[in-house]
């Protein structure tokens, strides 16, 4: 087999047992950028008003569905109760989501945040339920979207006789457009998104206008409005009721979790290079989403308005011409059809294009949580075999709901407020623990991961500031409660949306728990390093069929001298002994992990002392690929094979004999080679 540069860097080491690359052109095409199935990826940057429209696009097509429904729920009372969605917004989510991007900058987001406050398995079960609550509100994004979109197409009066009962096919062609769109590239996604945000929000704003000149014309209309108000009662009253109905109106939220989640794709400044924390990028990211918190909670506060005073009752009732079309039917109503019917391609378009930035979103998350972990195929890191996964789901979740928007309205609202309250719980804990000095030491995985990639949220005040008064603790906690409230009613009113979370996070479970017992005999290494300044030079030495290896259950020199004396009894070798010994990590949830190489001479044999695994067998296979050996010494224990098999899976133990000669097999099945492969030898212990 081929071997490293005599050298002692990470990379020469762990390049000598890659796998081969794709060959055909389909597996060309399909991981094209994909240098390590398992790396997060490095997408072009942009300008943060850029991919400000990506996440937008989420954010901002709420106006095409979210006036009906404060409409619906409040009644008069609508741009009170929207006045409150927006106080939240800025006051709550916006605070926390700027703490997020200043904690998350790879854009991990809220999840990678409260993971981290646990450590083994527990840490990976929450991992898992949140990409649940997460996979339900980016997938449920993407089919709510498009069907609200198809329904803004089958509804226009110029070809709503043509397009009768057409809602359900045309969801799914919109849901064909955007995986095309995602096939092509990020940069395509973008772009789009930018040429489809802007005018949708330039025509909301002239529709408003609009409608403003429209009351000022009839009086009477406002005082209708007022007169509905006071019979509601006092300022009081109104204020209670309008915080009472603020749960119904949650999806006026959607977007903050999108927005941290493409960080990555923001461009920041030349002081990142090289920086512990890139400033540059969050504070790019933080102006992102202040700026979409801004442009949206003005439109609602005014969309809300004009459709509470001018739209009756009897037409935004179900059924009626502007059940959830509120903003399209007074565009049609005052501006006439023909500029009515461009305001309903711009609303398709974004509403269709929503579901751009939950791509996005999920394209980032997905990679850096479940390959990572083992808990999906080591493809799924690619952007396009990705992709064509989250289109068949999309498919799937269309048909079961029959693109019925109001069916999947509060799976949507689940999703987003359990992210939502998931960050600002994050955040206040971050905050607690950085003002009592409790935040802890970085994880194994936080030493070993450079800037680009840091696979966990940073524990310490950013940028060296003062931990945060306590005052600031207390806030977050207050927000984390509000958000609790809004969940728990939310729950409580549509129960529906737990059970369809609760679908998404059993799946997610059973398949990563599929992906992890597939997977088993991969070699999980992440890294490797050799740890003093002796140990290069020996590591050299045993290099290329030189030396006889033989794993050490015991790392004593008792049980090595016992070792030695058996093989050499029992069989005739030539050459040194290289004798290996594995300490296991105290968290062996993880699927890889870094190695440290400790290589030191015993007369004319040597020790080698690897640090730093999660499992023996793969790690004994991964040094044996390392080292070359001319044979290779396995021990067998012989004892129950069920027990082994449950100890291998959770603890990284087992069988050990057999499982590196079944790991090394399936290996060489993957990387074929002319060299002769190392004797192996299963020894009784």
């Amino acid at each position: 087999m081929s071997h490293p540069p005599e050298n002692d860097t990470t990379e020469s080491l762990f390049a000598a047992v890659e796998t081969a690359a794709p060959a055909t052109p389909l597996q060309k095409w399909l991981f094209e950028g994909d240098h390590d199935g398992e790396s997060h990826g490095h997408h072009p940057t942009h300008p943060w008003w850029q991919v400000l429209w990506l996440t937008g696009v989420d954010y901002f097509s709420t106006l095409g569905y979210q006036p009906g429904i404060a409409l619906l729920a409040a009644g008069a009372l609508s741009p009170i109760a929207t006045l409150v969605l927006v106080l939240v917004t800025l006051f709550g989510a916006l605070p926390v989501y700027a703490q997020v991007a200043g904690r998350s900058y790879t854009g991990q987001g809220s999840i990678a945040m409260l993971a981290n406050l646990l450590s083994g398995w527990r840490s990976k079960m929450l991992t898992l339920i949140l990409l649940g609550f997460a996979a339900t509100d980016f997938v449920i994004t993407m089919t709510l979207s498009a069907a609200d979109a198809a329904e803004h197409l089958v509804e226009n009066p110029l070809v709503a006789q043509h397009l009768h009962h057409g809602q359900l096919w045309v969801t799914l062609v919109l849901l064909v457009l955007l995986t095309a769109v995602f096939l092509k590239g990020f940069r395509e996604a973008i772009g789009l998104a930018v040429g489809v945000g802007i005018p949708y929000l330039l025509l909301n704003a002239v529709v408003a206008g609009r409608c403003f000149i429209e009351i000022a014309e009839h009086p009477n209309l406002l005082s209708n409005w007022q007169a509905a108000l006071t019979a509601k009662g006092d300022f009081t009253h109104l204020a209670l009721a309008a915080a009472l109905i603020f749960p119904r109106l949650a999806l006026g939220l959607s977007g903050f979790e999108t927005g941290v989640s493409v960080m990555p794709l923001v461009e920041g400044d030349a002081s990142d290079f090289g920086a512990p924390r890139p400033m540059g990028r969050i504070r790019a990211s933080r102006k992102l989403l202040f700026a979409a918190a801004a442009i949206m909670s003005v439109l609602l506060v005014a969309t809300s308005f004009v459709t509470s005073v001018l739209v009756p009752k009897e037409a935004y009732e179900e059924g009626g011409p502007a059940a959830g079309r509120v903003l399209a039917y007074l565009c049609h109503e005052l501006m006439g059809h023909g500029f009515g019917t461009v305001y309903d391609i711009s609303t398709i378009l974004i509403l269709w294009f929503a579901g751009a930035s939950a791509m996005a979103g999920l394209l980032n998350v997905v990679p850096r949580y479940l390959p990572r972990l083992g808990m999906a195929p080591r493809w799924v890191a690619a952007p396009r075999p990705l992709v064509l996964v989250l289109f068949a789901v999309d498919v799937v979740v269309t048909l079961i709901f029959h693109a019925d928007v109001e069916k999947q309205a509060g799976a949507y609202a689940t999703g987003v407020l359990v992210l939502i309250l998931s960050a600002s719980v994050a955040v206040a804990l971050a905050l607690g623990r950085e003002r009592t000095g409790t935040a802890g030491a970085p994880s194994d995985e936080e030493e070993h991961c450079d800037h680009e990639d840091a696979g966990k949220p940073v524990r310490e005040a950013p940028s060296g500031e003062a931990p945060a008064p306590l005052w600031r603790v207390c806030y977050f906690w207050g927000v984390a409660a509000i958000f609790a409230y809004t969940l728990i009613q939310n729950v409580h009113e549509r129960p529906d949306g737990l059970v369809i979370a609760s679908i998404f996070i059993l799946a997610i479970m059973a398949l990563s728990a599929l992906s992890r017992w597939v997977r088993a005999t991969e070699l999980r290494v992440e890294a490797v390093t050799l740890a003093d300044g002796v140990s290069p030079d020996l590591w050299r030495e045993l290099l290329g069929k030189r030396v006889n290896l033989a794993p050490l259950k015991v790392g004593s020199g008792r049980a090595r001298l016992a070792k030695g004396e058996e093989i050499r009894r029992h069989y005739q070798i030539d050459g040194p002994i290289a004798y290996l010994h594995i300490h296991l990590r105290d968290d062996r949830s993880d699927f890889k992990s870094p190695l440290q190489i400790h290589v030191r001479r015993l007369g004319g044999d040597y020790m080698v002392e690897v640090t730093g695994a999660v499992a023996l067998a793969n790690t004994i296979a991964y040094m044996s690929e390392l080292i070359d050996p001319r044979r290779l010494f396995l021990g067998l224990t012989r004892q129950n094979s069920v027990s082994q098999a449950i100890r291998y899976l959770f603890w990284g133990e087992g069988e050990t004999g057999i499982l590196v000669y079944e790991i090394l097999l399936k290996h060489w099945e993957r990387t074929p080679e002319d060299d002769v492969r190392p004797l192996i030898f299963l020894m009784s212990e």
